[in-house]
């Protein structure tokens, strides 16, 4: 929900509604929220309890540019070990993406999550081959910290940008082993939705 942006950046978390939310106690409330605190998702203070943490957008170039590096190192260990079975889950992947609707209404934007779902597997499974998991783990965490400013563009653009043809040529260069142009093809994929989510940020004055 916080990625989703449900929960806005700097709103409050009271651990006795986020429990009735979810249909749970307050331990494994306040379990989750100090786990996401740990992973900078939630921010704590002693005297205000728990709130979604702040979109940083001075760091957002810096994110976007960590991202690029570590993922290029993780997509060339994984298109290097790619297996015909990776290969055919990247092919029902891209089928189902290519099959799914960005947005639940035509004429604006309402996101869904199923292709939301979709959209982070096919990316997750691009690096799934990579042999370090703590190279994987990483690069997952950056994935949730720039999924939520990503949401700030996806409304504005989701008409203009072509998605597909572009998840399609970095599959293509994937599975044929093309290595530079697949990296090459992803850091663009990156930095283009940076520069989407920065203009908009600019528009709605927000930073």
């Amino acid at each position: 929900d916080i990625l989703h942006g449900v929960f806005k950046p700097g709103e409050k978390l009271k651990v006795e509604a986020v429990g009735s939310r979810y249909g749970v106690g307050a331990s494994p409330v306040r379990e989750a929220l100090n786990r996401l605190s740990a992973e900078g998702m939630v921010a704590r203070s002693d005297q205000r309890g728990f709130s979604v943490a702040p979109l940083q957008w001075d760091e957002l170039e810096v994110l976007t540019q960590t991202r690029c590096e570590i993922e290029s190192l993780c997509l060339r260990q994984s298109i290097e070990c790619r297996t015909p079975e990776w290969e055919d889950a990247l092919v029902l992947l891209l089928h189902k993406l290519s099959r799914t609707p960005r947005s639940l209404a035509s004429g604006h934007y309402v996101p869904n999550p199923v292709w939301e779902t979709l959209h982070r597997e096919f990316h997750a499974h691009l690096l799934s081959n990579c042999p370090s998991r703590w190279l994987r783990d990483f690069c997952a965490s950056l994935s949730d910290e720039a999924y939520r400013y990503r949401q700030v563009a996806a409304s504005k653009n989701f008409m203009s940008r072509k998605a597909h043809q572009e998840h399609l040529a970095l599959f293509n260069a994937a599975i044929e082993g093309r290595a530079d142009e697949a990296v090459k093809l992803l850091t663009d994929h990156y930095r283009r939705t940076t520069s989407s989510v920065s203009e908009n940020a600019r528009r709605m004055q927000i930073g």
